[in-house]
């Protein structure tokens, strides 16, 4: 059950990709409008993850 939900999410992410690419040569509007929700997904993904490492980095310093 877990392999075909990563298996899901794998397929998603590579055709959020190829839709990126697509957009970029001139492709249909359902590919920009795709690829502009993949490229915004993405923004989201690594602002959190930026935050979620300041936060791990200042509860570091309370230990000493």
């Amino acid at each position: 059950m877990i392999g075909a939900v990563l298996l899901g999410v794998l397929t998603v992410v590579v055709g959020g990709c190829v839709c990126v690419v697509w957009a970029e040569r001139g492709g249909p509007r359902w590919a920009r409008v795709v690829a502009t929700a993949t490229l915004a997904a993405g923004s989201l993904v690594r602002h959190a993850h930026r935050n979620r490492r300041r936060g791990l980095d200042r509860s570091g310093g309370d230990d000493a």
